[in-house]
């Protein structure tokens, strides 16, 4: 097999040709990638809060709160929870968003991105358990009013009631961020809202904009340890944080501010019946329509470019010898037809798949620094998820490359085998990129191998968070690593077919 190896590699190589399309490829997918393209006015002022396990998260919320040192509990009833919502044209609409959130929170000072734990209403998604922005959980059916949060050493535990009386537990969770002294208190936003208003060609239909929730709370009870006399009022992550010294809720008058960053972000109290209007989310921050900046996908549109020149090269490796007439001479020379079909496979697939993931680095790399130049802000990712968009790079490319050899083997001609492979992999990926709507987009990711695209996502969707989770803005509809499966069921189908046509035609 050694030798088979190298005679398949001589044959490559030897071809200028087939070895100035393999490079220009992996040029291209480089060249898309530090294309000037997007612009923006970021700089280091855009960078959003980390969350307690290293998260980008968006912490924003109206806060009425009080210190607590040690274990104890807060309680209260939300009697009122409506909100506002953009609408396509004109003023906005009544009406809460479907997680808008009024609740009770523990918090490690205002600061955002401190760890939190909370219990609360949400727009349509009932009672939820929350902590440290990533972790969420369903709680008891019926939309209970009457919340508590209790605090045991580390664990923090979550009830609701419909009367006050009979608690049902939310959730429970152990909270080790959390300092000895808390502030604990009653918080209420609304996130941002989209929609997506035809579905005729894609999402560019979409609008959206910021939305506000205004909950009101009665029977506010603090059991424990605080160091105020007042319950303090402010928003966090806005620009009402309260000074040191800014007058409580429950002083003389209203005790609201002006000047919020949010619209209408406001809190007031009268007569121990607490309203809070917000805006914002406490939650894991997404790109996206709903989310700041781009994903570090964006530097890697240039791989369907340099893929048509790799699967052209496919199905070029095997069909070239076809059409010159040379096919008799390498099975002559090699009875195991099986055997040269695979030594092609593994050689195209070392070129393309080394070539991709050398691409694809040089295209994250200088990408991101030339989107960082034009004042884009770009999503940071762990060092994991970069290297997978590397290697899963070359992966791809590797395959397609492998599926065009197979599929070249099967039909014998060049043209009509970069047909086939086009239309199965380019073709798919741009069409669910473009014209067609989400619902079609996301199956044509599925079942085509084009699927394998989704080895490029480095944007996380996380369930608690509304965003349009569409191919168009970073997201596919299958993990990584089974859009790639994907891709290799394809090509190990197409590859059978051709090793079974190869031992029954003749040469």
């Amino acid at each position: 097999m050694k030798t088979l190896l190298h005679a398949e590699w001589t044959k490559f190589r030897t071809i200028r040709g087939w070895l100035v399309a393999a490079l220009l490829g992996a040029l291209l997918i480089v060249g898309f990638g530090v294309l000037p393209g997007q612009q923006g006015t970021c700089s280091a002022r855009c960078a959003l809060p980390r969350g307690p396990e290293g998260q980008e998260v968006t912490d924003r919320f109206e806060f009425v709160h009080r210190t607590l040192t040690g274990d104890g509990s807060i309680t209260a009833r939300i009697t009122a929870f409506t909100g506002e919502r953009p609408s396509e044209a004109g003023p906005p609409t009544a009406g809460l968003v479907p997680w808008a959130k009024a609740g009770l929170i523990l918090k490690d000072g205002t600061k955002p991105g401190s760890s939190y734990a909370a219990v609360m209403l949400t727009g349509a998604h009932g009672v939820r358990f929350q902590h440290d922005y990533v972790h969420d959980g369903p709680g008891p059916a019926g939309n209970p009013r009457w919340l508590r949060l209790s605090r045991a050493g580390d664990t923090v535990t979550a009830a609701a009631s419909t009367d006050g009386s009979t608690w049902h537990a939310v959730g429970s969770a152990t909270v080790k961020n959390l300092p000895g002294t808390v502030e604990a208190g009653l918080f209420t936003t609304s996130p941002q809202y989209s929609q997506v208003s035809t579905q005729t060609f894609g999402t560019s239909g979409a609008f959206g904009g910021p939305s506000t929730a205004t909950a009101v709370f009665d029977h506010v009870s603090l059991n424990g340890h605080t160091s105020d006399a007042r319950w303090r009022t402010g928003e966090v992550g806005g620009v009402r944080d309260d000074p040191a010294g800014a007058p409580p809720a429950d002083a003389p008058g209203d005790g609201s501010r002006a000047g919020s960053a949010g619209p209408e972000a406001d809190a007031h109290q009268a007569g121990g019946v607490f309203t809070l209007t917000g805006s914002g989310d406490v939650a894991p921050a997404v790109s996206g329509v709903n989310g700041l900046g781009t994903s570090l996908t964006q530097t890697l549109i240039g791989t369907f470019v340099g893929l048509i020149l790799l699967v052209a090269l496919g199905a070029l490796f095997l069909t070239a010898e076809y059409r010159r007439g040379l096919i008799a001479t390498t099975f002559t020379a090699t009875p195991a037809r099986g055997r040269v079909l695979a030594a092609k496979a593994l050689v195209l697939a070392a070129v393309a798949g080394v070539l991709g993931a050398a691409a694809a680095a040089a295209a994250v790399t200088l990408g991101r620094a030339v989107l960082r130049g034009n004042g884009v802000y770009v999503n940071p990712v762990p060092f994991v998820t970069e290297s997978r968009l590397v290697l899963g790079t070359g992966l791809l490319l590797a395959l397609c490359a492998v599926l065009a050899l197979a599929v070249g083997s099967v039909i014998r001609k060049s043209a009509p085998a970069l047909v086939v492979v086009l239309a199965l992999t380019v073709l798919p990926y741009l069409l669910a990129m473009t014209v067609l709507p989400s619902g079609a987009a996301q199956w044509v990711l599925r079942v085509t191998p084009a699927a394998a695209f989704a080895v490029q996502q480095s944007a996380v969707q996380y369930a608690q968070v509304d965003n349009l989770y569409t191919p168009p803005n970073g997201y596919f509809p299958l993990p990584p690593g089974a859009g790639l499966a994907v891709l290799a069921a394809w090509t190990a189908a197409a590859l059978v077919l051709a090793a079974y046509l190869l031992r029954r035609r003749d040469a």
